[in-house]
């Protein structure tokens, strides 16, 4: 089920990271209001994100591992959509940090 107040990036985003690291909590965020005007906002209002995940698929990874496996989720999206991309990558039971 996909809501209507995100836009198609967003629902790309989220059903991709879904598919490939069945997440325990997901947050997608656009942040593209906030870089409106700079580099890499291409006026679409889906440049910019921020991502929290947990998923059972980083125990023992670390933080640049983990973030691979966001990136190789996400594929051509990284290239063709998403300018930029924070994430904050968990496993379950991790300290939030």
């Amino acid at each position: 089920m996909t809501d209507a107040s995100t836009g198609p990036i967003e629902q790309a985003i989220t059903a991709r990271l879904t598919q490939a690291l069945a997440p325990t909590r997901l947050a997608v965020i656009n942040e593209s209001a906030q870089h409106r005007g700079h580099a890499g906002d291409d006026g679409s209002g889906e440049s910019h994100f921020r991502v929290v995940v947990e998923s059972a698929a980083f125990a023992g990874l670390s933080r640049v591992a983990r973030q691979r496996l966001v990136n190789q989720a996400l594929g051509d999206l990284m290239r063709d959509s998403i300018h930029a991309l924070a994430m904050k990558t968990l496993a379950p039971g991790d300290a939030p940090a």
